[in-house]
């Protein structure tokens, strides 16, 4: 069981994230502080293997306290303010989750944070997100097709539909883009408002714009998204100019 510090000056963000971590199998709560010097403390006496840490707080910010428990704990950081994501990943921060947090965006940091860290989780029923298939409904009324994960490249959202790309052919889908986004496992990032990746098949990345293997099209890369998406990235970097 991995276990977690919630730490935030706002009761309302800390109830979402309570509610968060009681949801998820693998987490306990240990503590919640308003203060980065209470959750100092917690940290000096506990075992704390998970920290969800706001930046923008009284007496020293999140991106401090990181600096000063740095190694002890991992952290993902929880905030409004997308300009804080470069400080925070210089200090190996998780991920970046940006208020407001969906439970779906919670979940898949949590996860990453537990196969970075190899905290053991319990074993727990699959869901449709650990499937290695899933069934969707087609244009054609009462016919479903079966579509195996590991062959989607990326997914694009078109309203009430969404078209699934394969390197084979792209199939247009009677199903939501959010709906579709939850029955994904982690290595899928939505990295645009009406995109979603596999990062299994990113080839390349110039400015903006996602190249993706077998597709001569891009895929554009959304402002809101670049944190997360270059978190990813950076744990497989290798190089590049100092």
């Amino acid at each position: 069981m991995t276990s977690c510090l919630i730490v935030d000056d706002e009761l309302s963000a800390i109830n979402v994230l309570k509610d968060y971590v009681e949801k998820t199998p693998f987490l306990e709560l240990a503590a919640t502080a308003f203060d980065p010097l209470d959750a100092l403390k917690i940290i000096q006496n506990k075992k704390i293997d998970l920290l969800f840490l706001d930046i923008q707080m009284p007496h020293f910010s999140g991106i401090e306290l990181m600096k000063i428990v740095k190694g002890k704990t991992q952290v993902i950081l929880t905030t409004a303010y997308s300009e804080f994501a470069v400080d925070g990943f210089e200090q190996e921060a998780i991920d970046y989750l940006l208020k407001p947090i969906s439970f779906e965006r919670f979940l898949k940091a949590a996860q990453r944070a537990v196969s970075v860290s190899a905290f053991s989780a319990p074993e727990w029923q699959p869901t449709a997100s650990d499937d290695d298939y899933i069934f969707v409904k087609t244009e054609t009324k009462g016919k479903m097709l079966k579509i195996s994960i590991k062959d989607i490249l990326y997914i694009e959202g078109l309203g009430n539909y969404v078209t699934i790309h394969t390197a084979k052919d792209s199939i247009v889908v009677y199903v939501s883009f959010k709906e579709l986004e939850e029955k994904l496992p982690p290595r899928f990032m939505r990295v645009q408002k009406s995109y979603i990746v596999s990062m299994d098949y990113v080839r390349a990345v110039d400015g903006n714009q996602i190249f993706i293997e077998g597709m001569k099209a891009h895929v554009p890369l959304g402002e809101s998204y670049r944190a997360s998406f270059f978190r990813f990235l950076q744990e497989k970097t290798m190089g590049g100019r100092k």
